[in-house]
Protein backbone atom coordinates (compact mmCIF):
# COMPACT_ATOMS: atom_id res chain seq x y z
CA UNK A 1 0.00 0.00 0.00
CA UNK A 2 2.76 2.34 0.80
CA UNK A 3 4.88 1.84 -2.19
CA UNK A 4 1.86 2.22 -4.53
CA UNK A 5 1.32 5.43 -2.79
CA UNK A 6 4.92 6.89 -3.43
CA UNK A 7 4.42 5.75 -7.23
CA UNK A 8 1.57 7.69 -7.21
CA UNK A 9 3.14 10.70 -5.52
CA UNK A 10 6.45 11.09 -7.47
CA UNK A 11 4.28 10.15 -10.77
CA UNK A 12 2.03 13.28 -9.86
CA UNK A 13 4.45 15.40 -8.87
CA UNK A 14 6.23 14.46 -12.84
CA UNK A 15 2.94 15.52 -14.24
CA UNK A 16 3.15 18.77 -12.46
CA UNK A 17 6.55 19.29 -13.45
CA UNK A 18 5.83 18.53 -17.12
CA UNK A 19 2.49 20.80 -16.82
CA UNK A 20 4.88 23.65 -15.61
CA UNK A 21 7.24 23.73 -18.23
CA UNK A 22 4.92 23.66 -21.02
CA UNK A 23 2.75 26.23 -19.63
CA UNK A 24 5.62 28.55 -18.18
CA UNK A 25 7.89 29.17 -21.30
CA UNK A 26 8.52 33.17 -20.98
CA UNK A 27 11.41 33.10 -18.89
CA UNK A 28 14.48 30.70 -19.47
CA UNK A 29 14.73 31.01 -15.59
CA UNK A 30 11.08 29.54 -14.97
CA UNK A 31 11.76 26.65 -17.43
CA UNK A 32 14.95 25.31 -16.22
CA UNK A 33 13.77 25.38 -12.65
CA UNK A 34 11.10 23.41 -14.02
CA UNK A 35 13.19 20.99 -15.78
CA UNK A 36 15.16 20.78 -12.49
CA UNK A 37 11.40 19.80 -10.75
CA UNK A 38 11.13 17.34 -13.26
CA UNK A 39 14.82 15.87 -12.86
CA UNK A 40 14.25 15.67 -9.33
CA UNK A 41 10.90 13.83 -9.32
CA UNK A 42 12.51 11.36 -11.77
CA UNK A 43 15.69 10.71 -9.19
CA UNK A 44 12.63 9.64 -6.95
CA UNK A 45 11.16 7.74 -8.80
CA UNK A 46 14.27 5.56 -9.90
CA UNK A 47 14.86 5.38 -6.44
CA UNK A 48 11.86 4.02 -5.21
CA UNK A 49 11.92 1.76 -7.88
CA UNK A 50 15.51 0.52 -7.79
CA UNK A 51 14.68 -0.01 -3.50
CA UNK A 52 11.56 -1.79 -4.51
CA UNK A 53 13.41 -4.35 -6.28
CA UNK A 54 16.46 -4.33 -3.79
CA UNK A 55 19.21 -3.15 -6.51
CA UNK A 56 22.32 -0.89 -5.72
CA UNK A 57 21.56 3.01 -5.43
CA UNK A 58 25.23 3.57 -7.46
CA UNK A 59 22.86 4.31 -10.63
CA UNK A 60 21.00 7.36 -8.79
CA UNK A 61 24.17 8.48 -7.67
CA UNK A 62 25.40 8.66 -11.09
CA UNK A 63 21.83 9.87 -12.34
CA UNK A 64 22.18 12.62 -9.75
CA UNK A 65 25.99 13.70 -11.01
CA UNK A 66 24.31 14.01 -14.81
CA UNK A 67 21.84 15.95 -13.48
CA UNK A 68 24.13 18.36 -11.54
CA UNK A 69 25.94 18.99 -14.82
CA UNK A 70 23.20 19.69 -16.59
CA UNK A 71 21.70 22.12 -14.12
CA UNK A 72 25.55 23.81 -14.81
CA UNK A 73 25.17 23.70 -18.47
CA UNK A 74 21.58 25.31 -18.12
CA UNK A 75 22.90 28.10 -15.52
CA UNK A 76 25.76 29.03 -17.94
CA UNK A 77 23.60 29.39 -21.14
CA UNK A 78 21.20 31.89 -19.17
CA UNK A 79 24.21 34.05 -18.12
CA UNK A 80 25.29 34.02 -21.42
CA UNK A 81 22.00 34.89 -22.71
CA UNK A 82 21.16 37.31 -20.17
CA UNK A 83 25.20 39.04 -21.01
CA UNK A 84 24.32 39.20 -24.70
CA UNK A 85 20.29 40.07 -24.99
CA UNK A 86 20.06 41.63 -21.51
CA UNK A 87 17.24 39.67 -20.37
CA UNK A 88 15.76 36.26 -20.29
CA UNK A 89 12.88 36.53 -21.91
CA UNK A 90 12.09 34.03 -25.49
CA UNK A 91 10.59 36.99 -27.80
CA UNK A 92 13.55 38.80 -27.17
CA UNK A 93 16.13 36.16 -28.31
CA UNK A 94 16.20 35.52 -32.28
CA UNK A 95 18.45 32.38 -33.55
CA UNK A 96 18.97 34.07 -36.37
CA UNK A 97 20.38 36.90 -35.27
CA UNK A 98 23.56 34.95 -34.18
Amino acid sequence: MLMTLNWVLSSVLFIMGVFTFVSNRKHLLSMLLSLEYIVLSLFLLLFIYLNVLNFESFFSMMFLTFSVCEGALGLSILVSMIRTHGNDYFQSFNILQC
